[in-house]
């Protein structure tokens, strides 16, 4: 119970030029309540690492649409006109990352490893600046792992205890996010007593979770 928090206290806890790991894919599995609320706070200067920018109004797309981010990494952006825009005007500094090669760099982070090797973007604009590594005559580009001050992690459920699980594909990219930020804030659809959610369906384990946003109304919801 010592980790529930509210909304508006939860985003306080980020600053201006924050790094943020945020789940989602298209706005799936993202967490909608943390994000408005850090709008509606006027965050700035953010750095965000994340699977996509959805669409204006949507998921981590209000932090586009409200100047809000300064960096990104990301996989792509070609759902969202307005992030294509702020890149070319020089607003938001952009580095691109395969989509598999992001989720194991995050993975590599929360993971303790010294980095990724893949064959992904040998040859390519990707590799630009990368150091390359042959092993028994292949080529690897090698990427290093990424971490943040703050992962922001939506889960299906949340028991008192901040025990998460995920439903379907808000599970690609939250559990690796909750092990790889420094900080884990998490939101859930619904939390339920200690024990509704079976051990072994558990994904993301409390101990991993500094704070659990509560239920009751807020700006953000």
């Amino acid at each position: 119970m010592h980790k529930m928090i509210a909304l508006e206290a939860a985003a306080a806890l980020i600053p201006d030029g924050a790094s943020l790991l945020i789940g989602g894919f298209m706005g799936i599995g993202t967490p909608h309540r943390l994000v408005g609320e850090l709008v509606r706070q006027g965050r700035r200067n953010l750095t965000i690492i994340a699977n996509d920018t959805a669409r204006p109004g949507l998921g981590i797309g209000r932090l586009i649409d409200a100047g809000a981010v300064a960096r990104l990494v990301t996989s792509h952006i070609g759902t969202n006109p307005l992030t294509q825009q702020q890149v070319l005007a020089g607003a938001i500094a952009l580095e691109l990352c395969p989509q598999g090669t992001l989720a194991e760099r995050i993975r590599a982070a929360g993971s303790g490893l010294g980095g990724v090797l893949t064959p992904t973007g040998l040859g390519t604009t990707v590799a630009q600046g990368k150091r390359t590594l042959e092993i028994d005559g292949t080529a690897w580009l090698l990427d290093l792992p990424l971490s943040a001050d703050f992962a922001l992690v939506a889960a299906h459920r949340a028991d008192y205890r901040c025990n998460l699980d995920y439903a379907m594909t808000a599970r690609n990219f939250n559990p690796v996010m909750a092990m790889a930020g420094r900080t884990v804030i998490a939101e859930a659809a619904e939390i339920v007593p200690v024990g509704v959610i079976p051990p072994d369906a558990v994904i993301t384990p409390g101990a991993l979770v500094d704070h659990l946003v509560r239920r009751d109304a807020g700006h953000g919801s």
